[in-house]
């Protein structure tokens, strides 16, 4: 059967498992697959195993690791991953205050897609996410797809500051951001869940093939879910 795939090396200590480069559900799947089977095979010398949307990056000891018998792992589980599921997750719900001072950007953008407010707002809420991977900040969920006529491109400048909890769209994704950082999507939201918390006993909230979906709440709800010091 031909490879459907590609095993290369990133440098003298990683390799880089890539699939078809599209964000794709089925795909994101098999990359999971594989990150998962490493995990478990806890090959020697290892340091990290990070998934991507549609590619693997495996981080090793060349001193340690013996290279042939990794990439033979790694393509015994890249052909397995062809059965690979997208399995339902169970949906965590999270709760978002869209518009006004929460979400800076939603006027703007009901002014260039021509839908009102609360029609975005809808159509945002509707669908359940597939988180592809986390990345940019520690904590960060790449989630997908948003709804077409709601995927707007990125600001033309990014903001210097982006208040944690803020919720935003560029293109077919949306994420939340985890921690006060640069950022350049358009801010819809915010909501009182903290994606990442380093005291938390798993500091991550999300991982790659969860299950996320949006919550409409108003500002009361949003300062009644805030709980002090931002734990949540």
């Amino acid at each position: 059967m031909t490879a459907d795939f590609s095993i290369v090396p990133i440098g003298d200590a990683a390799l880089l498992v890539a699939f078809a480069e599209r964000l794709d559900a089925a795909v994101n799947a098999r990359v999971v697959w594989v990150a998962e089977a490493l995990r478990r095979a806890a090959p020697p010398g290892v340091r990290d195993v990070v998934p991507a949307f549609h590619s693997l990056a495996v981080y090793f000891d060349p001193l340690r690791t013996d290279h042939d018998r990794l990439t033979a792992l790694l393509d015994v589980s890249a052909q397995s991953s062809r059965d690979a599921a997208v399995v339902a997750a169970p949906t965590r719900q999270v709760p978002v205050c869209y518009g006004g001072s929460y979400g800076p950007d939603l006027e703007a953008m009901a002014a260039s897609t021509g839908l009102s407010e609360p029609e975005i707002v809808a159509r945002h809420v509707a669908p359940v996410y597939r988180v592809f991977m986390i990345g940019f900040s520690p904590g960060f969920a790449y989630m997908g797809t948003v709804d077409p006529t709601i995927a707007v491109p990125r600001r033309p400048t990014p903001r210097v500051r982006v208040p944690v909890g803020s919720v935003g769209i560029a293109g077919s994704q949306t994420g939340i951001y985890p921690s006060e950082t640069p950022g350049g999507w358009m801010l819809i939201g915010r909501t009182p869940v903290r994606p990442f918390q380093p005291m938390r006993p798993d500091p991550f909230l999300f991982r790659p093939g969860d299950a996320v979906q949006f919550v409409a709440i108003d500002a009361d709800a949003y300062r009644r879910l805030s709980p002090p010091g931002g734990e949540r």
